[in-house]
């Protein structure tokens, strides 16, 4: 896990069951991925707290967030649920990332968890930045979220200087595929907000 390295495009059960790859929970929009240890961490829990304003912050800002845990489905959605949270949880109970990464941790052999990570990820799965939240304060806080998401925008979307002139000559002349939602249509948009 090294920015500008490609995270493996993972497949897991969310917390209804239902299969989601991380790619297609990503679409075309930065990503935020906390890899969790668990709904019985209380470190866990008071992070993702904290992420529910900044969630909401993302959602008109046009990026995602994604938690992955250990935790089985039921697991999984009593710790969504008991967060409040309302972006998708992954089940990882096999712990093929754990290994995949390399992030187990060792020091917890009752649960076996991974590592607290929070990674940052441009569009197609792309590593922005890394945060090993072994210690609490090891975790990005929410502000360190909004200037890494600015960073990425501001690389990912091709009209983020909606002022350049290149912009406004592209507009004029009807090249609006440079503008978000980059040639997709509002009914595209809210199908893809239904994943």
């Amino acid at each position: 896990m090294v920015p500008g390295a490609a995270l493996p495009d993972y497949e897991l059960s969310d917390h209804t069951g239902k299969r989601r790859k991380l790619s297609d929970l990503q679409s075309i929009y930065p990503m935020v991925l906390v890899l969790s240890r668990g709904s019985f961490c209380p470190k866990d829990r008071r992070q993702h707290e904290g992420l529910l304003q900044l969630h909401r912050e993302m959602e008109v800002g046009y990026c995602r967030m994604v938690t992955i845990s250990t935790d089985t489905i039921a697991e999984t959605h009593e710790f969504r649920s008991g967060v409040g949270a309302h972006w998708p949880f992954l089940a990882d109970p096999r712990r093929t990332i754990q290994k995949d990464l390399d992030i187990a941790e060792y020091t917890d052999a009752v649960h076996n968890p991974m590592i607290p990570h929070v990674i940052v990820l441009e569009p197609t799965l792309i590593i922005h930045k890394v945060y090993n939240g072994y210690w609490f304060f090891g975790r990005p806080t929410v502000e360190e979220l909004r200037q890494d998401l600015r960073a990425v925008c501001k690389k990912s979307f091709p009209d983020w200087d909606i002022n350049a002139q290149e912009l406004r000559t592209a507009w004029q002349e009807g090249k609006k595929d440079r503008f978000f939602p980059y040639g997709k249509s509002l009914v595209d948009m809210l199908g893809e907000e239904e994943t």
